[in-house]
């Protein structure tokens, strides 16, 4: 048996592609967060102040990007606009069918996707660390117990969870007699979609923490620390969850684009987050309505796909990074 190293039998392939996929991480992520005081400030229209990504003007409706050729007949739109001094939007990527900024709307969406995608991931990580540490800590009858009640939530499908939550919370609020207004839904459906999320995609970390903390407890520093009194309190957290940190952190990243993907999913089929909140799977499913034979507006399709899929290229990138770090050493026969 020859143990050999994986950095140098791939010396720069692997540490190249992470740090591709982390700049690529870093410009999304930042432009998002960066561009929030404007996607989220407010503009007057006709008197009336709104946020920016959600700021309509119909006389300005499916204007293609900037770059792209513009017929004389949206010139004249849009002079006509300026010269009345109505809200006149950023037309880089162009706008949707409400006459609102796309590119607006694409940050604001991806702040909002992103956002669901982290969160969902941390309550993953942690409700699966917790979960399968204990169950590889205790061993024999809670482990077993465990395990099929894991077993039996993998045969569940998690979008018939998430549409049951979903109608199960609305309904609930409607006959509590709640004050269902449109920031109030859609708080609601958000935090449903978090929840159901977060609370499904949790079950595979718990098996590959069950299955290295089983590992970790034959070791022989484990043995040590049992036979020198050592608390099971302290040994879980000096001695084992350093150990363990490796196969989190990279769990961690490889969940996130899962989390992106089933919110965009998701949000596409209706369930998640609705209008006018945007998200890059709500952009995604109303572009698609505008391809057409007649006159296709390709481009309320294009920058929605072209975002998450740079997105979770680039964490899968990053992602695979860590996975070759943390575990550098593969034993070939």
């Amino acid at each position: 048996m020859t143990v050999i190293s994986d950095r140098t039998s791939r010396p720069l392939r692997g540490i190249n592609a992470g740090w591709f996929g982390l700049v690529l991480l870093i410009l999304v992520t930042g432009s998002t967060l960066v561009s929030i005081p404007w996607t989220f400030g407010s503009v007057d229209v006709n008197g009336l102040t709104r946020l920016r990504f959600e700021a309509a003007n119909l006389e300005l409706a499916m204007l293609p990007p900037s770059w792209w050729a513009t017929s004389p007949e949206d010139l004249e739109r849009i002079d006509q606009q300026l010269a009345a001094g109505a809200y006149v939007p950023n037309r880089l990527l162009g706008t949707d069918r409400m006459g609102r900024d796309f590119l607006a709307r694409c940050l604001a969406g991806g702040g909002i996707s992103l956002a669901i995608g982290f969160a969902a991931a941390l309550i993953a990580v942690v409700i699966g660390t917790l979960y399968g540490a204990f169950a590889g800590w205790r061993g024999g009858r809670t482990d077993a117990l465990l395990m099929r009640l894991i077993d039996i939530l993998f045969g569940l499908p998690y979008i018939l969870l998430v549409v049951l939550l979903a109608v199960a919370v609305d309904g609930l609020l409607q006959r509590e007699g709640a004050d269902l207004s449109s920031g109030f839904r859609q708080l609601v459906n958000v935090l449903t979609l978090l929840v159901a999320i977060g609370g499904v995609s949790w079950l595979a970390m718990a098996r590959v923490i069950r299955g290295q903390v089983l590992s970790l407890r034959e070791q022989p520093f484990m043995e040590a620390a049992r036979a020198g009194g050592v608390p099971a309190s302290r040994q879980f957290l000096r001695h084992l969850l350093p150990n363990l940190m490796g196969p989190i952190i990279v769990y961690a990243t490889l969940a996130v684009p899962a989390a992106i993907l089933s919110e965009s999913f998701l949000s596409f089929l209706g369930i998640g987050v609705q209008e006018p909140l945007p998200s890059w799977g709500n952009l995604a499913a109303n572009g698609l309505s505008e391809l057409n034979t007649v006159k296709s507006r390709w481009w309320l399709l294009l920058w929605p796909c072209v975002l998450i899929g740079t997105t979770l290229l680039a964490l899968n990138f990053f992602g695979d990074h860590l996975k070759e770090r943390f575990d550098p050493v593969r034993v070939k026969p």
